[in-house]
């Protein structure tokens, strides 16, 4: 029956008699050990002398009481509240101080302790106590014998219920006590959300009170901090005798107070803000306090919680976790959120506090297909930790569930509603031998099916004098808090811990899985923020499962490289790691690392710390020329040791840290100008340097920038204690930042720590460095880069950081090859498009000329412009490289050209209306941007921008949409591209904007910009066409200079390309004689060429709409003579072509017809076809066009005259050789086509005088020849005869 938390305690009749020689800690099987290095305030051989009972009995004099600067603390309190007296009539104290006793005799009705007067105050001080697990004398249990006997609670067994009601305070306590803090931090104290229970009458202010001026008592004061610091043994060993009033009033504070911590262990994150950490995990954080400590027992105050941040909110694990959308303040399915649901709609019912145990009932509500179901929830803590939590619902998980939230909240929020017991142990030593044995009776009958084995088994163990339980003093009590060895940490499930990386890991990490591991990563951040040790835990449980993973043996045996997603996730495993160890060579070996240097320890412990005024030779290295202290370290290995004191809760000291770096890059920010001005002649004249960097700071796998910024913005943001109210919305808010002045030695400084914050933002993103290899580490740079921008842009600009922004680009403008918006730099320099593009928008509204420098000098893209140079090579400077002449990979050009593309869009919008600078910008986007597709996106940005529909049109911006639009042209006219008719159509368009005479130029340059097929199908034909006509109001001789510029476009269209322009140039000449006669000879001369018979017939076609049979049939002709139509294709589509023309020659007359058959005889092969011209042929007289000076003879035409005596027999030979044909391979499923096929043919064959004998003969000869067809051959004799 012990379960975690349990402590041995002794009851009965021999276990009474003497003291304990063991104690035991019992856990229940299987559950999880919490793991914690030992604290060294928390052993029990390293106790401090202020803290033993001689000293804290002479801290106790009244002036003390009285000071508030010199407010005891928690071990002081408990002696004040213990100080033994012995008070006569008059109150004055006479002879020695008896020892008080362990425990009082029963319950009490007041959790304070009597006033000295009262009997009950005179039973407690003469009254022997009782250990909880001891065994004491006989003496001694005859004195509490007598002490039980005195206490009418005591004689009923107990069973009075008591609430965690807040005690009444007296007059003299309200002198000896701190302000309480409930009144800044509502949410961080139980006394506020649950009616004053902490602060002492806190919910009774008058109208018009102060709230922080409410004070507590000295017992809630001394009771608060002994149950944050204090396992409970050692409260029982120090002091042999507590009243049952401390005990009551140290088990209530022992549970944990602060709303943000059951939420950091109920979701993946909390949210910090916006701003609140890196892509992977980055920790944010509230501003640093810098006024006093609160005092102690008080809760953190709300600031100095953290945040837990990630690129991205993330869904947690198991069934109890839900969707993430923005930490525990926004998605509506982490269990914090849904367990205060579940506390608003009354769903906590029967919440028992026993000792050191919580339990209580969770209902969760019906819902549409599902039953209410109600959970037993019960939750075990110490020195406001919770130790373990069960729950009915069965949860696997990480963190808690959603019952147990909303349990624990029921506590902190209505502890005036709680029922509060001592523990169970206590209980059960009022009682005598009959209570006991009714009361075992009485729990195994209404457990018997449960417990009824184990009492049992416990029965049979305890009658044997040799068994194992009766070798151990005492029994365990869960509900009577720690020992003194135990571990004091949050329950953290290890096992799940493992279990979820193991799964996470197996799945390769793709985006749900690396996303979860990301959000672990977040939480280990912010656990070890908060300096909670199952931050280490956990991250040593994450880096045993990451070196356990399977694939590294793999890759290790195939000799390969792991996947650009696993190496993010080590990247961020290693970030968290440092500085003690690293993964990746890039990452700073953290063994070498050490905090030993006297000039660092000096820099991080005070923020005054300045140069001295005699300073040695060593010395003058360490200070600027102000005097304020630098660190000379690699950047990104400082930057880590920043990011190592903010993640571990030293926030003051890592600002002092940050000051020093961004004092040290200033230094070598300012010796980089100097040595570019010695050079600048030189580099200018070569146009290319091979100066670089090649480690950049963003990008690096230990984000130094981002560090240093998020450090300093914190100590800026203002508090936001809105991370526990429900909202509908799931929208976050933008933080708000407050300038906070820099703490240092120099008294002229008026510098902020916002203002820092903005200046190494500027000063890494603007680095030039070069492009790193691999796909992982570029688009790392290009995400490490969104990010901080997106940081940037929650800054709100006033008059002090315009004014840093400023400084700091003009530096960058005037940096040379050092910075990335430099004159020269080097050829695969990262880009600097999307850092500019923040530039150009911020500095625009305060400085138009420098931010259109700065963008058009960001519009360059080195890597597609320049060619590599060997270069000089005796450069002196650190940063001196020789990068290989090659192409390089560049596995995100796609994205940085997008960049440049907007970045150009950007300026294109601001400069509306300015002509001057739309030509400038027209040049830059012309020499530097070199993806067709892009431009042509300018273009139709430009163009959208220029035509507004609320106002008049721009014409120079519109203009240059049609310049970016004929450059896409001249682009792509030799290349393939499948937007190329999209683009063709719309620079129609804006030429048509722009007006006549633009129209005009591009139909007179067409060959440099279109195809032939272009400009005669889209780009003449649009111009010449009715719609634009009207759209620019065109008079007759613009009409005609139009049409006259579209007949010209169109013949020599023709002659380039007569197969695919010669019916549009018909088309747009035939209003103009001569034009179309030239149209018309180069369609004749082409059709002898490589004109298909499908385009002579178009032509044809077209021809006869127009007005023209004669030359229809010409083309016509020349067409047949293209074509060739076997017997087998009887659906061929040139057949209606073929009908067509003989249909025309018909109808021109005898002589055409016979002019048109011996052609179809000639290209004609089926026999079907060849019986359907013989058809026609002969229903109707030939002649009938109504040509001018022709007359038609009106006599229908003989099939045995020419020229259809030519067609009948090319018909009938067509008939005979297709049946020998099908014949050949013929199956009995189309014997009954053949035989239909048969029946057509004796039609034609009938057609001349003589048809039936020669049918008759046709038939014979089928039967002889295949006689062998039985069945076919008697279906044609039924048929045929």
């Amino acid at each position: 029956m012990a379960t975690a938390g349990g402590r041995v305690f002794s009851f009965g009749h021999a276990a009474i008699l003497a003291r304990p020689q063991v104690r035991r800690r019992h856990l229940v099987p299987g559950a999880p050990r919490p793991w914690r290095p030992a604290a060294p305030h928390e052993r029990s051989d390293c106790v401090p002398g202020w803290l033993r009972p001689e000293r804290a009995r002479s801290l106790c004099s009244p002036p003390r009481l009285l000071a508030p600067a010199a407010a005891p603390d928690g071990a002081r309190r408990l002696a004040l509240v213990l100080r033994p007296t012995s008070a006569g009539p008059s109150g004055a104290s006479t002879g020695p101080a008896p020892r008080l006793p362990t425990r009082a005799g029963g319950l009490v009705g007041s959790f304070a302790p009597p006033p000295p007067h009262s009997a009950a105050a005179g039973r407690l001080r003469g009254a022997r106590g009782r250990g909880w697990g001891l065994r004491r004398s006989p003496s001694s249990r005859l004195r509490l014998n007598q002490s039980v006997s005195q206490s009418p609670a005591m004689a009923e067994g107990g069973e009075r219920e008591e609430l965690l009601s807040p005690p009444p305070i007296s007059p003299a306590k309200r002198l000896c006590s701190w302000p309480s803090p409930q009144a800044h931090h509502p949410r961080g104290t139980p006394g506020a959300a649950g009616g004053g229970a902490g602060g002492g009458g806190g919910g009774c202010l008058a109208p018009g009170a102060r709230p922080h001026l409410q004070p507590e008592s000295l017992l809630d004061c001394a009771a608060k901090t002994v149950a944050e610091k204090w396992a409970y043994e050692r409260v029982e060993e120090r002091f042999e005798r507590i009243p049952e009033p401390v005990q009551r009033r140290i088990v209530y504070w022992s549970f944990p107070r602060n709303e943000r911590e059951i939420c950091m262990y109920s979701s993946f994150q909390y949210r910090g803000g916006p701003g609140a950490g890196a892509a992977a995990g980055a920790a944010g954080a509230s501003p640093v306090e810098e006024g006093p400590p609160p005092p102690p027992g008080a809760a953190a105050p709300a600031g100095s919680a953290p945040g837990a941040a990630g690129a991205g909110s993330s869904p947690g694990l198991g069934a109890g976790t839900g969707t993430a959308s923005g930490g525990c303040g926004g998605g509506e399915g982490l269990p914090f959120r849904r367990g205060i649901r579940l506390l608003d709609s009354g769903s906590v019912e029967n919440v028992l506090q026993v000792g050191f145990h919580l339990s209580g009932t969770v209902t969760e509500p019906a819902m549409a297909s599902e039953p209410a179901v109600t959970y037993k929830v019960a939750i075990s803590f110490d020195r406001c930790k919770i130790t373990s939590v069960s729950c009915g619902c069965g949860n696997k998980d990480i963190f808690y569930c959603a019952h147990v939230v909303a349990l624990s909240l029921y506590r902190i929020r209505k502890p005036d509603q709680v029922k509060l017991r001592l523990p169970i142990s206590e209980t059960l030593f009022q009682m005598n031998r009959d209570q006991l044995q009714k009361f075992i009776q009485y729990l195994i009958t209404a457990h018997h099916t449960e417990v009824l084995p184990t009492a049992q088994k416990l029965a049979d163990e305890i009658l044997s004098s040799n068994s194992e339980i009766n070798q151990v003093n005492g029994a365990p009590d869960p509900t009577a808090g720690a020992s003194i060895d135990d571990e004091n940490c949050w329950h953290l499930d290890e096992e799940q811990v493992k279990e979820q990386v193991k799964l996470f890991l197996s799945q390769g990490g793709y985006y749900g899985s690396g996303k979860q591991l990301n959000s672990m990563f977040a939480k280990v951040r912010e656990m070890l923020r908060m300096r909670d040790s199952n931050g280490a835990r956990m991250l040593t449980l994450i880096t045993e499962q990451f070196m356990a993973d399977p694939r590294l043996t793999l890759w290790r045996q195939q000799g390969t490289s792991m996947t650009d997603k696993c190496r993010q996730l080590w990247d961020e495993l290693d970030s968290l790691s440092r500085p003690r160890r690293t993964v990746f060579t890039r990452a700073i070996e953290g063994r070498e690392l050490h905090w030993q240097d006297s000039h660092l320890q000096r820099i991080i412990s005070s923020g005054i710390y300045t140069a001295p005024a005699c300073q040695r030779e060593n010395e003058r290295l360490l200070f600027n020329s102000h005097g304020q202290p630098l660190w000379l370290e690699h950047v990104p290995t400082a930057c880590a040791r920043v990011d190592a004191l903010r993640s571990h809760g030293y926030p003051k000291e890592a600002l002092r840290l940050t000051v020093a770096i961004i004092n040290t890059l200033r230094l070598q920010q300012q010796r980089q100008l100097e040595i570019y001005k010695h050079q600048k002649k030189e580099l200018l004249q070569r146009g290319t340097t091979t100066i670089t960097n090649l480690e950049g700071w963003v990008g690096h796998p230990l984000d130094p920038i981002g560090c240093l910024f998020l450090t300093l913005t914190e100590a800026c943001r203002l508090n936001d204690d809105s991370y526990m109210e429900m909202s509908d919305m799931n929208e976050s808010r933008l933080p708000v930042y407050q300038h906070v002045p820099v703490a240092s030695g120099c008294p002229n400084s008026n510098e902020s720590y916002l203002s820092l914050a903005l200046e190494v933002a500027l000063m890494g993103m603007g680095q030039q460095r070069v492009m790193p290899e691999g796909l992982y580490a570029q688009d790392k740079v290009c995400r490490n880069e969104e990010q901080l921008l997106s940081q940037l842009q929650e800054l709100q600009l006033d008059d002090e950081l315009v004014q840093t922004l400023r400084k700091q680009c003009i530096l960058l403008l005037e940096g040379g090859p050092f910075s990335g918006l430099g004159e020269v730099i080097h050829r695969e320099s990262v880009p600097m498009h999307t850092f500019a593009k923040y530039l150009f928008s911020a500095l625009l509204p305060h400085d138009p000329d420098l931010s259109y420098k700065l963008a058009l000098r960001a519009m360059r893209l080195p890597v597609l412009e320049n060619s590599s140079s060997a270069g000089d090579t005796s450069h002196p400077h650190h940063m001196v490289s020789v990068v290989p002449s090659r192409y390089p990979r560049w596995f995100t050009l796609g994205h940085l050209e997008s960049q440049q593309c907007e970045l150009a869009s950007t300026m294109l919008t601001a400069a509306k209306g300015d002509t001057l600078r739309l030509r400038t910008l027209l040049e830059a986007i012309q020499k530097h941007i070199h993806s067709p597709s892009l431009i042509f996106k300018l273009a139709q940005d430009a163009f959208k921008i220029a035509t507004p529909t609320d106002s008049s049109t721009d014409g120079t911006l519109l203009n240059v949409a049609l310049e970016l639009g004929l450059q896409v042209m001249r682009m792509t006219l030799s290349t393939l591209n499948w937007r190329r008719r999209e683009m063709v159509r719309w620079l129609v368009t804006c030429a048509t904007e722009v007006g006549v005479r633009a129209l005009v130029s591009i139909l007179q340059s067409w060959y440099t910009l279109f195809t032939p097929t272009e400009a005669t199908s889209i780009v003449a034909a649009t111009a010449v066409s009715h719609t634009t006509i009207l759209r620019l109001s065109l008079d007759y001789p613009q009409r005609e200079e139009l049409a006259s510029c579209a007949r010209t476009l169109a013949l020599q269209c023709a002659m380039k390309d007569p197969q695919s322009c010669a019916l549009s140039a018909l088309t747009l000449c035939e209003k103009d004689h001569i034009a179309f006669e030239a149209a018309y000879q180069i369609a004749i001369d082409a059709a002898a060429g490589g004109m298909t018979h499908s385009q002579l017939f178009t032509i044809a076609r077209y021809m006869e709409l127009r007005g023209y049979p004669l030359r229809a049939f010409k083309l016509a002709s020349l067409a047949m003579s293209h074509l060739n139509l076997a017997y087998n294709q009887d659906t061929h589509p040139a057949i209606n072509d073929v009908l067509w023309a003989c249909a025309l020659s018909h109808s021109l007359g005898k002589n055409e017809l016979a002019a048109l058959i011996p052609l179809v005889v000639k290209s004609v092969h089926c026999a079907t076809v060849l019986s359907d011209i013989l058809r026609r042929c002969t229903v109707t007289a030939p002649g009938l066009a109504g040509i001018p000076g022709r007359r038609s003879s009106g006599k229908l035409m003989s099939t045995d005259k020419a020229p259809l005596r030519q067609l009948l027999d090319a018909t009938i030979n067509a008939y005979i050789n297709t049946t020998h044909s099908r014949l050949t391979h013929i199956s009995p499923r189309h014997y009954g086509e053949f035989i239909e096929f048969l029946s057509k043919a004796r039609e034609t064959f009938l057609l001349p005088q003589d048809g039936h004998l020669q049918f008759a003969q046709f038939i014979d000869n089928l039967k002889q020849i295949y006689k062998g067809k039985k069945k076919l051959m008697l279906l044609v004799r039924e048929r045929f005869g």
